[in-house]
């Protein structure tokens, strides 16, 4: 009798074991799957609200979600306008430094440069940004070396002024409105002088500071040019109703460095689209949350570019448009 309670204990203790076992293992799954639940945080310094900025970061949060980050669940993203202020952009920065983000996208260069000058060590993803390295972010496009990688911009410049003379054959002057402040943009101007020249037309240059002045600028060229280009500045996109209004007055053809220009009533552009590329840039930060090194993600450019043309903004400026660039276009 007592050699069966014995036996009895024993079989007692070991299912008691096992059930201690099973318990464990269940806490330890849950702990495991709380730490692979655990919140994502994100911060988003933008310079100022305008179609093609939007785009990108719509691409970059749309993506994020589609891969399983998504804002409210896994994700908490901190959104953050400077409305065109370099000074509130700073305190911006500063902000989102001092939150300790898993990381943080920098849409546009004044916004990836202030967030630069706040941290080396919080990964920083950057969009819509042309030059980098003029900008001192990366050491370069190929192998940053810095807490900085992303997407460039760089507008294809070559093709944007050809399209100039494709538009306008009898032009030989063209008028030029930037923000003379932002690095992007003269780096633009630069090349556009460069292949202006190749393609027998000069540059009449007119800066701005902030967007009150675009509409004077544009008013500037009248009488002096035969079309307008427009590269992608920050000041120059955020009013290029501004400049619509004097073109479509005065018959002045208006050229874009990218569709939300167009979208707006510019009349065309070989452009970028900015909803893919801040698609290509979510693809990168998600490499980074993985555990890749900005400083040795290499620098990513659109590899396509596509013409948009605005039919109506043609007719308002007066001009007719070739029939192999409608359909290019129309592809």
């Amino acid at each position: 009798m007592r050699r069966k309670l014995v036996t009895c204990g024993v079989v007692l203790v070991f299912f008691a074991a096992l059930l201690s076992g099973c318990s464990s293992g269940t806490k330890q799954q849950s702990l495991t799957s709380k730490a692979s639940e655990k919140k994502v945080r994100i911060g988003i310094a933008q310079i100022v609200e305008h179609p093609a900025l939007d785009a990108a970061r719509k691409g970059f949060l749309d993506t994020l979600k589609a891969k399983g980050y998504e804002e409210g669940k896994n994700l908490e993203v901190d959104y953050e306008n400077a409305q065109g202020d370099q000074t509130m952009l700073q305190t911006i920065a500063r902000k989102l430094v001092s939150n300790k983000p898993d990381l943080i996208l920098a849409i546009a260069t004044p916004s990836a440069q202030a967030v630069a000058a706040e941290t080396t060590t919080i990964p920083i993803l950057i969009t819509a940004v042309t030059d980098p390295v003029a900008a001192k972010l990366v050491k370069s496009n190929e192998k940053p070396g810095t807490n900085v990688t992303g997407t460039t911009d760089m507008n294809p410049v070559k093709e944007q002024i050809e399209l100039v003379k494709k538009l306008v054959p009898k032009a030989t002057k063209i008028g030029v409105i930037y923000n003379a402040g932002e690095v992007n943009s003269q780096v633009q101007v630069n090349k556009v002088k460069e292949v202006a020249g190749k393609n027998g037309l000069s540059v009449v240059e007119a800066t701005v500071s902030n967007s009150s002045e675009v509409m004077q600028a544009a008013q500037s060229l009248v009488g002096r040019v035969q079309a307008i280009y427009l590269p992608t500045d920050n000041v120059v996109a955020s009013s290029v109703q501004s400049v619509v209004k004097v073109a479509e007055k005065n018959a002045l053809p208006v050229i874009a460095g990218e569709k939300g220009m167009v979208d707006n009533g510019a009349l065309a552009t070989i452009g970028i689209d900015y909803y893919k590329l801040g698609q290509q840039t979510a693809e990168m930060a998600i490499r980074v949350l993985k555990g890749e090194k900005p400083e040795n993600m290499p620098i990513e450019s659109q590899k396509e570019y596509k013409l948009f043309i605005n039919k109506d903004a043609a007719a308002r400026m007066k001009v007719a448009i070739p029939e192999d660039l409608l359909k290019q276009a129309g592809k």
